[in-house]
């Protein structure tokens, strides 16, 4: 991919109605963790909810969470035009349980709508879940390749509906008092602001690499688990970003609690980096917020983008990875590049 230049980020999350305020409170470790009104295993379950005022649910609440994210994106291209701009805006991939009817064309008109704007005629909506950011950012390189100015990757989603946690406590996979080995369910919407690199003034932090892969051996699998599918995407986008390990200072992934995740970090880490490094932390967001789905990918370059920007950043390589349930694989490999003279 050409390198991509993260000009921004906007977020609505369970610890912050801005970007601003989440990645503030994701530094720091603060959580928005609370019991939600869904019992499981006697007991209420924890999630984290963003709690609007008003109450909304379903559609409308993905409505509410996404659009001031991508608004924050919006205030920073200035006088261009936002019929210059498009915005490839994920949502939850038809299959999951619970997943709200609608999220379709229909969903980017209602986005424009209460934005009051109309964004460019290769605005689209990605239904992909997780992995589906990954899939905007390869689009969004295509587009500023031909020319687009900025291009918005947005992602919003909710787990804390009763379809979708039924789905997954059957599947022993929410944290409850009976299960320690599963995730906090969350919601969230975030955005970022992408142009081409080479267009854009230094400080900027940028995306240098994009690598893919496949895991037979899934989280609901019965295979012994060997990393194969994320081996091969930090192999790719290393060789992407034309990079290697002595390049990258620490990680960032959207694990979020499941022993899963964490044991495919450490195998593949270890099938690919080849030389000693003292440190090499690994940040979760999940932490803080809970499993966001479909928007953690722009959630977590907008937490590098912060971590680069205020100086808290362990060093300015990054590399970012993530999982979605039916085995797709994807990293990418980020640099904050400062002024030279």
């Amino acid at each position: 991919m050409n390198p991509l230049a993260i000009l921004g980020s906007g977020m609505v999350t369970g610890v912050g109605f801005n970007a601003p305020a989440s990645c503030a409170a994701i530094r720091v470790g603060i959580t928005g963790f609370q019991e939600t009104r869904f019992m499981f295993d006697g007991a209420w379950l924890t999630g984290c909810e963003v709690s609007f005022e008003q109450g909304w649910r379903g559609r409308e609440k993905l409505l509410q969470m996404i659009t001031p994210a991508i608004q924050e994106c919006l205030d920073l291209i200035g006088n261009t035009p936002a019929q210059q701009v498009p915005l490839l805006l994920c949502v939850a991939e038809p299959e999951r349980p619970g997943r709200f009817a609608d999220l379709n064309d229909s969903f980017l008109r209602d986005v424009q709508t209460r934005l009051d704007q109309t964004f460019h005629g290769d605005s689209a909506v990605i239904s992909r879940g997780r992995i589906g950011p990954i899939e905007a950012l390869a689009r969004a390189d295509t587009l500023l390749s031909r020319g687009r100015p900025y291009c918005i990757v947005a992602g919003v989603d909710t787990l804390l509906t009763a379809s979708t946690l039924n789905y997954y406590h059957e599947k022993r996979r929410l944290l409850t008092n009976e299960n320690s080995n599963g995730f906090t369910p969350g919601e969230a919407g975030a955005a970022v602001l992408l142009a081409p690199s080479k267009e854009q003034p230094l400080p900027q932090l940028c995306c240098l690499g994009l690598g893919l892969g496949m895991e037979k051996a899934t989280v609901e699998a019965e295979e012994p688990l060997r990393a194969d599918g994320m081996t091969q995407a930090i192999k790719a986008a290393l060789a992407d970003g034309h990079c290697t390990y002595s390049d990258l200072h620490y990680r960032i992934t959207d694990i979020s609690g499941e022993q899963y995740g964490f044991k495919e970090a450490a195998l593949a880490e270890s099938r690919t980096l080849r030389e000693r490094k003292e440190e090499f932390d690994i940040w979760h967001p999940a932490d803080c917020i809970g499993e966001v789905g479909a928007a953690v990918v722009p959630l977590v370059l907008g937490v590098a983008l912060a971590a680069a920007r205020k100086g808290y950043a362990p060093g300015p390589g990054v590399l970012c990875h993530f999982a979605a349930d039916g085995g797709d694989r994807a990293a990418l490999v980020l640099r904050y590049l400062e002024r030279t003279a």
